[in-house]
């Protein structure tokens, strides 16, 4: 478990919260952006990527 994977997670975890209620395209484009990082951050920690979106137990 590196430090850099961790910091991928994270960042992509605020990322998504901050557009995923965005109507614009280039919200959604961002917070698909956001969960891309936190999934490449865990998968590089080893752990299976979250599909679902954030609030959800998906």
């Amino acid at each position: 478990m590196s430090v850099e994977s961790k910091i991928k997670e994270a960042a992509g975890y605020v990322k998504e919260e901050l557009y995923e209620n965005g109507d614009s395209p280039e919200a959604k484009r961002k917070a698909q952006e956001g969960r891309d990082l936190r999934n490449e951050g865990r998968i590089e920690d080893g752990k299976a990527p979250k599909p679902g979106t954030p609030g959800t137990e998906n």
